[in-house]
């Protein structure tokens, strides 16, 4: 469900907690980080099939799955399947491509640029040598074996 609100932009904070003992010594971690001015939210749970389909689109106005990239500063994409993987697949506006395998149980966090959103953050390009940064243009997902269902957390200015 996305939602432009007409109540004044908030504040959504991210906490990041790691805990772990070995052999008596602590290495959790704490990691907290703040995005101001979000006025726009968009939180659904989606059945991810083995079919690979859209779950979200960028572009130069907002509608339905559809986000300027220079607004998104947060999304979270988490498998809440206990047996199967997803793929999802980002692309940017220089047709580059990367899939990464979203394990079950498990969440991907993508955060914007602190100014500029999904504008210039992702390259795929084969060549290590030259990066050219792109706007974030589309992102699919196909589960791996059956269906998943998959809960999707996108916040924007």
């Amino acid at each position: 469900m996305s939602r432009k609100s007409s109540f004044a932009a908030s504040t959504l904070t991210v906490t990041l907690k790691e805990s772990l003992t070995l052999d008596g010594r602590d290495y959790g971690g704490v990691q907290s980080y703040s995005f101001s001015g979000i006025g726009n939210v968009t939180r659904r749970i989606e059945t991810i099939t083995t079919a690979e389909s859209s779950i979200a689109t960028f572009d130069t106005v907002i509608g339905p799955g559809q986000y300027v990239p220079a607004n998104v500063r947060y999304m979270r994409f988490s498998n809440l399947d206990d047996t199967n993987h997803i793929v999802l697949t980002f692309a940017n506006e220089n047709n580059n491509e990367t899939a990464i395998k979203l394990d079950a149980g498990q969440s991907l966090v993508w955060n914007g640029d602190n100014s500029g959103g999904m504008a210039d953050v992702m390259d795929a390009d084969s060549s290590a040598l030259t990066v050219s940064l792109g706007d974030m243009k589309s992102i699919t997902a196909d589960a791996d074996t059956a269906s998943c269902d998959m809960e999707i957390f996108i916040a924007s200015v």
